[in-house]
């Protein structure tokens, strides 16, 4: 007897050594026509268990895995994806802020000493957008014996003035002036960033922890 397609077709099917997880529609002829004999384009739909399986892998190809957006149209579907709206070394510089953050608004990241003159401290006036001086280094003088005070410090008073934020000369002047025996100095044991960038201490608090320091 000769075979049809679609006999053909399930004849396949019946030999098969594994279980078939599709769906494949063979069909010989229009209904009603009879068969050419030739078997018709296949057509096979799998089924998947999970309802985004694939999904992802399928939208993370490696040209799309390192795929820049713009920041202002980001989405959480962005951020699973691992589409970054940053470039690596914008992504490894914010890593480092945040590994190396000192809070502002902690009481314990200050210092305060009472040095005679000459105090042999060096000052550096930091970036015109933060104002205000640091500690460059330490010379022959009270501050080096003393021991408290380290380059990377920023001054925040002097003899209960704020002098945080204000152009070097101002600052450093404001030691110079001072009169007395021993004059007292706060400083800010962490980066101009820290304490003059969004995440910095208030004003408000500043001023409070100033009057009581």
């Amino acid at each position: 007897m000769k075979k049809t397609a679609t006999t053909a077709a399930c004849a396949l099917a019946a030999t098969a050594a594994s279980p078939v997880y599709g769906f494949a529609f063979v069909p010989s002829a229009p209904i009603g026509q009879p068969s050419t004999g030739a078997l018709a384009p296949r057509r096979t739909t799998s089924l998947q268990m999970g309802l985004f399986d694939g999904v992802k892998d399928a939208f993370s190809a490696p040209a799309l895995e390192k795929s820049q957006i713009d920041a202002e149209r980001e989405t959480p579907i962005d951020r699973w994806m691992g589409w970054s709206v940053k470039t690596d070394e914008e992504q490894q510089t914010a890593a480092a802020d945040v590994a190396n953050f000192v809070d502002a608004m902690d009481v314990s990241n200050y210092i305060s000493v009472e040095l005679p003159k000459p105090m042999g401290v060096v000052f550096e006036e930091n970036d015109e957008k933060y104002g205000g001086i640091f500690v460059l280094s330490l010379a022959d003088g009270s501050a080096q014996k003393e021991g408290t005070i380290r380059p990377g410090d920023e001054l925040v008073a002097v003899g209960g003035k704020k002098v945080a934020g204000l152009p070097f000369d101002d600052a450093l002047g404001a030691i110079i002036d001072s009169d007395a025996e021993n004059t007292k100095l706060v400083f800010f044991r962490g980066s101009a960033k820290d304490f003059y960038g969004p995440t910095g201490a208030s004003q408000e608090w500043l001023d409070e922890f100033i009057a009581k320091a």
